[in-house]
């Protein structure tokens, strides 16, 4: 359940982009006048500024987090000055990290799956129906039991198994994954990633866990759940840490849910909120809405 004054991405929009369509994210320390800083410079270099979103994490000594949409002709031909533009005028004299993005350039999705589909399906769904501006480049599982559903996607299934040296099966993911994927998704992969894996892929790293962190850990969490007599059910999407599902959370939401319940019917209205909130964490993702403040996130 969201709070009745809850405001949230627009989850139901297009994502088809007009042409010339670019996202400038920044974070800075900040002070009177960075605003007009980065719509000045965007400016005098002929965007025309779309929308606006910005947040300070306090009225003195916050940091300032901002995301910008704009409209550019000719984009791809004047995007090397810009960036040399913002780094030299705003990122250096400001302290400032950013991030130019072409809104038609859809990023690279990896998708690690176990047995369990309902995730994995509804994000190639998803992806099929062009709700999500990504391509899912690959699957990855360590069982074959989803090859055939995913086959009709017309997508990559690769099946590596993981047997006692986990070492080895990461080290065929890596070989995978360098270089052609911006995000890995776990679709309930289940199957803990490894601190090196985490140093090493070269991308972000988004999982789905079946309830609102901490709680329920470990094996058969339904079943602990109606155990312990649950009236909340819920999922949480976050981005993965070196600290295993202590990463910057994305997005959460929850259901009612009643005593007469019985574990499979826990299971199956639990299997809804999880692919929900994956999908609005992946989606937002990748419409570069998500910004990482210390272990929390600001979500335009």
């Amino acid at each position: 359940m969201q709070p009745s004054n809850a405001i949230l991405p627009d989850r139901n929009r297009s994502t088809a982009e007009p042409a010339d369509i670019a996202r400038l994210n920044i974070s800075c320390p900040d002070e009177p006048g960075i605003v007009a800083k980065v719509t000045g410079l965007l400016s005098r270099h002929g965007a025309n500024i779309v929308s606006l979103d910005q947040f300070t994490t306090g009225i003195e000594d916050g940091i300032l987090y901002q995301r910008t949409v704009f409209h550019m002709p000719g984009f791809t031909a004047k995007q090397e000055s810009l960036e040399a533009a913002i780094e030299a005028e705003l990122a250096v004299p400001h302290r400032m990290t950013w991030q130019l993005a072409d809104s038609s350039k859809r990023k690279r999705v990896a998708i690690f799956a176990s047995k369990t589909d309902h995730c994995l399906l509804d994000l190639l769904w998803r992806h099929q129906r062009g709700e999500i501006p990504m391509d899912i480049v690959m699957v990855i599982s360590n069982h074959p039991d989803l090859a055939d559903q995913v086959r009709p996607f017309g997508i990559p299934y690769f099946y590596v198994p993981v047997s006692g040296d986990k070492k080895e099966a990461e080290r065929r993911h890596l070989e995978l994954l360098h270089g052609n994927v911006d995000l890995v998704v776990l679709a309930r992969y289940m199957q803990i990633i490894s601190a090196e894996f985490i140093d090493e892929v070269g991308a972000d790293i988004i999982n789905i866990h079946h309830s609102f962190l901490p709680a329920f850990i470990g094996a058969g969490p339904y079943q602990k759940a109606k155990d312990r007599g649950v009236k909340l059910i819920g999922a949480t999407a976050h981005y993965v840490t070196r600290d295993l599902d202590e990463g910057p959370i994305i997005e959460q939401d929850v259901i009612r849910v009643s005593h007469d319940d019985t574990t499979a019917q826990l299971m199956r209205r639990g299997a809804d909120v999880e692919r929900s909130v994956l999908s609005r964490a992946v989606a937002w993702h990748c419409e570069d809405r998500v910004m990482r403040h210390r272990n929390t996130t600001v979500v335009f």
